[in-house]
């Protein structure tokens, strides 16, 4: 059997501001749409293709340490990239787990930013290289394990 990853489906507090602030963060398109009444939803992606649903039916903040989600994370094709997503997210006032760009461990190239949504879901932008110019945070273990 040959799998790939399809989409992920997050809850969230408030339709509006998640499908803003992932439109603006990671230029998402709405495929799909339900604003009004009580099955609120959005389905997002790029190209006609469906990358993360988002269905309005949580209450408070997530959760981070109860079993479930860690972290939903993008790659992105170079530091560069990365680098303009920090931009982005710094005018939207996200909170970051570290600051700035940081690598995925002791001597890794790859790295890139940690941060949380709107409704506190961490979030990774990452490239495969280019991220090796600051040290890691997590000494021993993965900077996206421990955040």
């Amino acid at each position: 059997m040959t799998l790939k990853t399809g989409h992920v489906a997050l809850n969230v507090t408030d339709l509006s501001r998640s499908t803003a602030f992932y439109r603006t963060v990671f230029a998402f398109d709405v495929l799909a749409e339900r604003a009004d009444g009580d099955r609120r939803f959005a389905l997002l992606g790029r190209d006609g293709v469906l990358v993360v649903a988002l269905w309005e039916q949580s209450a408070g903040s997530f959760a981070a340490d109860l079993p479930g989600l860690h972290h939903l994370s993008f790659e992105v094709a170079d530091i560069d990239a990365v680098r303009r997503a920090e931009t982005i997210l710094r005018g939207l006032d996200v909170e970051f787990a570290y600051d700035g760009i940081v690598p995925h461990g002791e001597g890794a190239s790859s790295g890139g930013v940690f941060f949380a949504d709107p409704d506190g879901i961490r979030l990774e932008i990452y490239a495969p290289t280019g991220a090796d110019v600051a040290p890691a945070p997590t000494p021993g273990a993965p900077t996206c394990g421990f955040f």
